[in-house]
């Protein structure tokens, strides 16, 4: 036998491709060493590793490279996009026929609107009297506002949509500082069920106001979407929700072969986040331009709050979870639900009983037509408060944790690894 033979042991030699195919092969088979920490580490709780743990410093840039690319190309596409509104301008002196100077004051003003579409979404008239205040004194003024209106059908017919009997006088607050005062909103239609409309408006108790101060015109802005607008924002959220719709499916489906138990709180919370950003980008949208009701609006308003108070809960149990492997529904998540859901209660209030009323009502305005308004409103921002400086606490009080660990000062391999198994949970 040849003398380098002589060691060569037939039985256990193995090609080359056999080890790589079994080493391939055993990343589909082997499920097991993707959960970390391991048996031999400090932590009871063992979890599925994340890609995140893994990735190297290159790869960290390439992904907020990535990232920002993404967010800079939408930013560039918003600015050189055509505008959000479009406003048309009508003034008192210029309508037909001309009102004369004793009626400034009080009107009646009949407009007709320009030519509106289903993109164009919605409606507001917004009214600014303009004074010959020529000292720039400022003065405050409360009155009252009589609106009618009509639609103008296909067949050129004017169909009633707020007659007289039901003009909802409404209070509105004059405030000028100088000759043009602040604009009013005077109407707001939320959805728009013609191509035109005729507005007859009066106004009472303004005839102190033109005595002292002399109205010389009233500007009247038609301000509604601007269907190119209309038409970009429903392409963006169908793209961001079939992105959404596969990201979620490829989540759901590289954990297929994990046990529920075995995830990391990310990794649990990521699957009740990806779906609820599904809400997020609103799949009942074309609704809105359909039908005449506050149920769409009232959907998209409760998928908003709804995943925003869910990013602002996850926040909070992963904060409060580091270094804390047990967590009862009573003391652990029954506080943090109560805290946010006061928070998702507010925002999904005030938003949908806006919409209802402005469908309900044209004229209403919920500055000036309740005053719960207030109360929601100083509501929201003390519990959002409290949940701010709860959140810090648990920041501050989980890093100082961390830093207080006897293992944090050991030189960097093993810290290294060490802090990646505490992070690779995040309980």
């Amino acid at each position: 036998m040849p003398h380098h033979l002589s060691g060569f042991n037939p039985i256990s030699y193995t090609p080359a491709w056999k080890i790589k195919l079994g080493s391939c092969l055993s990343q589909f088979s082997d499920f097991g060493r993707f959960i970390a920490p391991t048996y031999y580490h400090d932590r009871c709780e063992r979890s599925v590793q994340m890609r995140l743990y893994s990735m190297h410093k290159r790869e960290f840039v390439l992904v907020f490279a990535a990232f920002f690319a993404c967010f800079l190309l939408c930013v560039f596409i918003g600015l050189a996009g055509p505008p959000i509104t479009s406003t048309v301008t009508t003034k008192a002196t210029e309508l037909t026929p001309k009102p004369n100077q004793s009626i400034m004051a009080t009107g009646p003003f009949v407009l007709k609107s320009p030519t509106m579409s289903t993109y164009s979404q919605q409606l507001w008239v917004i009214a600014q009297i303009v004074t010959e205040n020529d000292d720039n004194e400022t003065f405050y003024k409360p009155f009252r506002l009589g609106v009618t209106l009509h639609g103008v059908s296909n067949q050129n017919k004017p169909m009633v949509v707020l007659d007289e009997s039901h003009s909802h006088d409404r209070v509105r607050k004059l405030y000028c500082a100088s000759k043009l005062c602040d604009g009013l909103t005077l109407l707001h239609l939320g959805f728009l069920d013609f191509s035109h409309y005729v507005i007859t408006i009066r106004f009472y108790d303004l005839e102190s106001t033109d005595k002292m101060h002399h109205i010389q015109d009233i500007i009247f802005n038609f301000k509604s979407y601007n269907p190119a607008f209309t038409q970009v924002e429903i392409w963006f959220r169908f793209v961001f929700l079939l992105l959404t719709f596969f990201i979620t499916c490829w989540f759901a489906h590289s954990l297929r072969h994990f046990v529920f138990y075995d995830w990391s709180i990310e990794q649990k919370w990521m699957s009740v986040l990806l779906p609820l950003l599904l809400l997020y980008n609103d799949p009942v949208f074309p609704l809105s331009f359909l039908i005449n009701s506050w149920v769409p609006g009232m959907l998209d308003a409760m998928f908003q709050a709804s995943f925003l108070c869910a990013l602002l809960l996850f926040w909070l149990c992963v904060y409060h979870g580091i270094r804390q492997n047990e967590r009862l529904f009573l003391t652990f998540y029954l506080p943090k639900f109560i805290l946010v859901g006061l928070l998702w209660l507010a925002a999904f209030t005030l938003a949908t009983w806006q919409k209802f009323n402005e469908l309900r009502d044209p004229t209403y305005n919920y500055k000036v037509d309740t005053g719960h308004f207030m109360g929601f409103k100083v509501f929201f921002f003390i519990i959002g408060g409290v949940y701010v400086i709860y959140l810090l606490y648990l920041i501050i009080r989980a890093y100082t944790e961390l830093r207080s660990m006897p293992f944090f000062e050991i030189p960097k391999p093993s810290a290294k690894c060490f802090c990646t198994c505490i992070v690779s949970e995040l309980v």
